[in-house]
Formats: C-alpha cells, structure tokens, sequence
C-alpha cells in the first residue's frame, strides 16, 4: 500500500515529533508500505523518510521545483519526483496514494489535510486519513472540528472523515479498519 504522509520541515520542533515520525517510517517499511510524501530531508519530513530507509523501504518525494532547496531535498529517496508547483504536489501526493496520514505540522500540512478532507467529503476520493496526535498536537483541532459540526456547519457524518490516533503503532491498525469499513 502506498501511504501518504502530510508532515513538517520545522527542524526547531520538539524533536518528539521527528522521533514518532522516525518510528511511524520504521513501521511503514516493516509492513511492506511504500511512503509518498513532500521530498523534503529535514524535519519530520526528513525523520519519516529516514525511518522508512532504514529499513530498507521505498519513498517517494514529491517537490515542486520552487521547493528543492528550500525544503533541503531528500537525497537518498527510492524516487523523486519535481512537480512545477504546490497545487501539483498535492494532487501527486493525494491521488499517488491508498491512504493518507497527517503528522503534525504547519499551515503547508494543514492545507494538505484540509483539502483531503474537504475533496472526501465531496466524494472526490474515499481514502482513510489519519491523524497522528504526537503530544496531542490535533487536540485542539479535533475540539474546534466538534464544534464546526456542532454549529452545522458540517454534519455528523462528516465528522468520520477521519481518525485520530496516539502513536505511530496506531497508524496502521486505524487504515486497515478504515480500508475494511
């Protein structure tokens, strides 16, 4: 399975961060997942892409050519593909994957899982997106997203467009659940 993996290039983070996405990579490749994500080779970008290839696995970046220094590029990636800009880059990463998980992150991460949400819930795609809540990072989210329901904004049901999850070994139960259902 091909997962894709929304996450940051902060390197001034709580390195905690960069440690659960080096273990999410670990547990990507153990599985026999091949990891899609931005290209980057700092931050947790550059953390869950080393976990992967620690253990031998594949990953694939996806960078718009802006971006190829400024997000350090990865240099030891299975492939890297250099798109023309960010509107590209989300499209490759979303439709080049079964599933998508969302590390914390910034506003580039953010937009990435808001769009993500917003295309399932216009049945654009019906792929399991996950969000990996390192120090209950997506706390405050999840209670802001209960509200926007809760206002009517969005229905019950949107509320299940995604999971959350605690830890890295979550991540992988929680797609296999939500490729099942």
């Amino acid at each position: 399975m091909h997962i894709c993996v929304y996450c940051a290039s902060s390197q001034k983070a709580d390195p905690v961060y960069r440690e659960a996405a080096f273990r999410f990579g670990e547990l990507l490749a153990d599985g026999g997942h091949t990891l899609v994500y931005g290209g980057g080779g700092i931050g947790s970008m550059g953390a869950v892409a080393n976990g992967v290839l620690s253990r031998n696995g594949k990953v694939v970046g996806i960078i718009p050519r802006f971006l190829l220094e400024r997000e350090m590029k990865h240099k030891d990636l299975t492939e890297l593909v250099v798109v023309e800009d960010m509107h590209e880059r989300k499209y490759k990463l979303l439709h080049s994957a079964d599933a998508v998980v969302a590390l914390p992150g910034g506003c580039g991460t953010l937009d990435e899982l808001f769009e993500t949400m917003t295309l399932k819930r216009l049945g654009r795609h019906h792929k399991p997106i996950i969000l990996l809540n390192t120090k209950n990072f997506y706390g405050p989210l999840e209670t802001f997203m209960r509200q926007v329901v809760d206002e009517h904004f969005m229905t019950r049901p949107d509320a299940d467009l995604w999971h959350t999850v605690a830890e890295p070994e979550d991540v992988l139960p929680a797609v296999a659940a939500q490729v099942v259902s």
